[in-house]
């Protein structure tokens, strides 16, 4: 996150109004609601969990146990478990 000079974005109007409330203070704005993004879409994570656990699921179908999926994804049995029976 940059900080940006108010006097650089805002109308002098809106400034002014802004300043009744808050002056030489730093104010976070956060996104509009429409801009911001779910946990992880950023970042790629989210996919990369999504992939994964479909990974697990088909394997779990073809015959692996899940003592067998816990090791090869390094996960514990109950992690394994959720992702099968959620």
């Amino acid at each position: 996150m940059k900080y940006r000079n108010a006097n650089d974005i805002f109308p002098d109007e809106l400034l002014a109004e802004i300043q009744k409330y808050s002056s030489g203070e730093l104010i976070y704005i956060p996104e509009s609601a429409e801009k911001k993004k779910a946990w992880g879409e950023k970042s790629g994570s989210r996919d990369f969990y999504i992939k994964r656990n479909a990974q697990i699921r088909q394997q779990h179908n073809e015959g692996k146990t899940i003592a067998e999926l816990a090791d090869e994804f390094a996960l514990s049995t109950d992690s394994i478990r959720r992702i099968l029976y959620s």
